[in-house]
């Protein structure tokens, strides 16, 4: 049994379906982490749903922010935009199945044995894998719940930017889910920015990768996330980093978790329209 994890599919199915056969992926052997955002911006992102719901106790997938936003547009809470390309999904038959599937994926999900975790974005350096845990685990129980719908109403918005134990429910959930799936650079007070999204080295003076913030409290952990096709693949010890753009046009990269084998990366030749 091999143990893979894959970036940001975003809809390209045609590289996900290659980069699998390329793998020898076998369900029936082999296990699979995704790092989220499934969909949009791509050309298929029903297909892509369609094929990772399929694959069953095969496959681990988190959610990412574009999945997030799906839900939101598909219970009415968010307009479809202009750069979107789900459309496919809110007008299939199994659409209703598919978004059921979709919200009751974690936003984190822990190997405690392996000493292993996956998310989308990354962990506040503030938190502990338990601090997450619990805090994934409240907003997790809200998505799945009967208050769906408002709970994906609430979480637009950059504030609060700090985490607070006495915020209320609101606060809390939009910092969690912010943090957990569009969290790149962290301001010297420890406050999260959603502005610089290129890659480290490019940011204001006092911006922070997340993962370089001195005493990081999860960093006797191993971070498999995806988020910043900037940054592309990452591999140094407790981090693997894994959009590498396939959406852009560049590649959608593979890794096996449990060596050190090179790569394994297909070349992604549909490139999303920057508007």
């Amino acid at each position: 049994m091999t143990h893979y994890a894959i970036g940001d599919i975003q809809g390209c199915y045609g590289a996900f379906e290659a980069l699998l056969e390329r793998l020898s992926f076998d369900a029936a052997r082999d296990r699979l982490w995704l790092v989220g955002d499934l969909v949009n911006r791509g050309p298929d992102s029903l297909r892509v749903l369609r094929r990772v719901a399929g694959l069953g106790e095969a496959v681990t997938t988190v959610l990412g922010n574009h999945d997030l936003h799906l839900l939101a547009a598909a219970a009415g809470g968010r307009r479809v935009g202009a750069k979107d390309t789900f459309t496919d999904v809110l007008r299939a038959g199994d659409s209703d199945a598919l978004l059921d599937w979709l919200r009751r994926r974690p936003l984190l999900h822990v190997d405690r044995e392996a000493r292993r975790v996956l998310v989308h974005a990354g962990i506040p350096p503030a938190w502990s894998i338990i601090d997450a845990s619990e805090r994934a685990a409240e907003a997790e129980a809200l998505l799945r719940g009967p208050e769906w719908r408002e709970t994906l109403a609430e979480m637009y918005g950059n504030e609060p930017s700090a985490w607070q134990p006495d915020m209320s429910r609101a606060a809390r959930l939009r910092y969690t889910i912010n943090a957990l799936t569009r969290m790149r650079f962290v301001k010297p007070d420890g406050g999260l920015d959603f502005e610089c999204t290129g890659p480290p080295g490019s940011q204001p003076k006092g911006l922070t990768p997340w993962f370089d913030v001195p005493g990081r409290r999860a960093e006797d952990w191993h971070v498999v996330f995806g988020h910043w096709s900037a940054l592309g693949v990452l591999r140094r010890p407790g981090l693997t980093a894994l959009d590498s753009g396939c959406v852009w046009g560049r590649e959608l990269t593979a890794v096996a978790l449990d060596d050190a084998r090179e790569p394994v990366a297909i070349a992604c030749e549909t490139a999303a329209p920057r508007r």
